[in-house]
């Protein structure tokens, strides 16, 4: 379909010509999902859809600033707790820090953090008992 539309032809015509061309010489035979219903026809309109499909696709998530921020300090102290070392404690702990103390210095809109920088020492503290124990 590299030809332009000829001067004075209605770009509709033009249009269905092209695609009725391309039926009959075979283009679109064994497409993926030809013959299977749209998936999502049945459901509300969403004017996002597709953002959202992109996102599933790739496996992707958005989170506001804080939230995110809030997830990823669980998640930094679970990783903490499992730690081989107490220098892999420290450091984990400290960029967790670094960028809770970047969100409170200028927070963003939307829901307050609500959480302030770990004590590093008591989370080494933690770790230590666990490793004694464990």
């Amino acid at each position: 379909m590299t030809e332009r539309k000829p001067p004075g032809v209605n770009f509709e015509t033009w249009v269905d010509r092209q695609i009725r061309d391309a039926q009959e010489r075979g283009v679109f035979d064994g497409l993926t999902g030809a013959g299977k219903p749209l998936p999502g026809l049945d459901k509300p309109y969403d004017e996002l859809w597709w953002v959202k499909d992109k996102m599933r696709q790739e496996n992707l998530s958005y989170l506001p600033p804080t939230p995110a921020l809030r997830k990823e300090a669980e998640d930094a102290l679970v990783a903490a707790k499992r730690a081989p070392s107490e220098g892999k404690v420290r450091r984990i702990v400290a960029e967790i820090n670094e960028k809770i103390g970047a969100l409170l210095a200028k927070p963003p809109p939307g829901p307050p953090l609500g959480i302030r920088p770990f004590d590093v020492e008591e989370i080494v503290a933690d770790w230590r008992r666990r490793r004694r124990a464990g």
